[in-house]
């Protein structure tokens, strides 16, 4: 006896699917935003560390392949894709970092970004896929997607007093650094639009919820020969305190001076000041 209804379902369910596949080539968007795309890649990578005893940890792979579905003439859906990727950080600097806080001694990995117009068989995720692989990577010093270092700027190191950061200490020696709650800050429509370069955590201690996702940034000014602070209107202000007084930093203004045993209060959290004179 024919059983009608299920070939009905499978006929529904087929034309359901090439539907979908339609749609999607059709408007060029994918469902996953480009930061949650990183976040999987990130968690997928730490997942393949493998122990090798004596508390020794390695990553097998030095290579990630990420498909992306994308309709013909997306340039919108690549775009917001490349600037998220491209950083700063880079998706490969952002693997490093995290291998790294895992345990994982790696310096560099590679990583590429594929478009194509079909999902594939063996993908988990509806409109992306991670793969890993290992090869023999040619030399290229020109990959190394650090922060320039002003070679007129001493050395910043920014301590955590109170609240809680991804790192407990800092240290930079390059223009801007960014200040704020979670490193990577993105708007309603998930783009990103700013990483943090001093994170604290959306979770933990109460002071980080006083802490606005872009609070402050610093910069060293060539013409003053100092770091100064700016208050990037944050919603419960930044201050300075130097020898018990409290320097209100306001918004748009020229910034405040900050030096040696500075504390820069965020909200109630607070960082320490250290700057290394040149020899």
């Amino acid at each position: 006896m024919v059983d009608f209804a299920s070939k009905a379902r499978k006929i529904e369910q087929r034309i359901s699917r090439t539907v979908d596949a339609a749609v999607v080539e059709f408007v060029g968007r994918t469902a996953s935003s480009p930061i949650e795309i990183v976040h999987t890649v990130l968690d997928r990578a730490e997942t393949e560390i493998q122990d090798i005893g004596r508390g020794r940890r390695v990553f097998p792979f030095n290579r990630v392949r990420v498909q992306v579905m994308s309709g013909s003439g997306d340039k919108e859906l690549r775009a917001r894709i490349a600037a998220v990727m491209d950083g700063p950080p880079s998706l490969a600097d952002r693997l490093v970092e995290r291998l790294k806080s895992s345990g994982c001694t790696i310096d560099r990995i590679e990583t590429t970004i594929v478009y194509v117009r079909r999902r594939g068989a063996d993908w988990t995720d509806a409109d992306f896929h991670v793969g890993f692989d290992r090869a023999d990577l040619p030399v290229n010093n020109s990959e190394a997607r650090t922060p320039r270092a002003d070679p007129a700027a001493p050395r910043l190191k920014l301590t955590v007093l109170k609240g809680m950061a991804e790192q407990r200490s800092y240290a930079f020696t390059a223009g801007r650094v960014d200040i704020g709650r979670r490193s990577d800050v993105v708007d309603q429509r998930q783009r990103l639009i700013r990483t943090n370069h001093v994170a604290f955590t959306e979770e933990g201690a109460d002071e980080n919820r006083t802490v606005s996702r872009r609070h402050a940034h610093i910069e060293f000014s060539e013409q003053d020969g100092c770091y100064r602070l700016w208050d990037d209107r944050s919603a419960h202000g930044t201050t300075v305190i130097r020898n018990g007084r409290a320097i209100k930093v306001p918004a748009g203004a020229r910034g405040a001076r900050v030096e040696t045993d500075d504390e820069i209060v965020l909200g109630h959290a607070r960082l320490r000041v250290a700057i290394e004179k040149k020899s």
